[in-house]
């Protein structure tokens, strides 16, 4: 299976915020941006893995600032790291101003995706390239995340997260 580069699982979508998906603030409803945020995510996955994939786990959401009513909003999507059968993604939320047209991230999220058969069971994805700077970062953080969330689980020992201990200096 050939390796992949990052930027081929870009995956971007605009979205108008509507008054159905708003709070009585006249907010954008959390869960519609999560719900956003998983659809383009899984559209990032898919084109890493060309396979069926799965929400296996919202690893971090970070609802950094509220988005308004009639807001233009811009998610990107890429995949950070693949492991066998599993994918990380990171979606960036952008709020566009309406005037000037300039962007600013508002929101970021880490999703993970597992690619599976016919049968539903999961299946190899290829690996990751990283080219660009923050592509390297994010590859490198994503380990420590999975290493740190496996320790979590109790499905790793702590001495064995080796990239953990790295940053520790254990």
């Amino acid at each position: 299976m050939k390796a992949k580069a990052a930027k081929e699982s870009l995956a971007i979508q605009t979205k108008v915020v509507l008054p159905h998906e708003t709070n009585s603030l006249g907010k954008l409803f959390g869960g519609a941006l999560l719900a956003w945020m998983d659809e383009i995510a899984a559209v990032s996955a898919h084109r890493h893995a060309k396979r069926v994939v799965v929400t296996a786990s919202i690893n971090h959401v970070s609802f950094g600032e509220p988005i308004d009513l009639g807001a233009i909003v811009t998610l990107e999507a890429k995949v950070s790291r693949a492991y066998s059968s599993s994918m990380e993604v990171i979606i960036d939320v952008f709020v566009e101003d309406r005037i000037t047209g300039a962007r600013h991230q508002s929101n970021q999220a880490i999703y993970t995706f597992v690619a599976v058969d016919q049968n539903g069971a999961p299946i190899h994805v290829p690996e990751l390239i990283p080219e660009t700077e923050e592509e390297h970062k994010r590859f490198l953080a994503a380990l420590r995340r999975r290493q740190l969330a496996l320790v979590l689980a109790g499905k790793m020992k702590p001495d064995d997260a080796t990239e953990l201990k790295s940053i520790f200096k254990i």
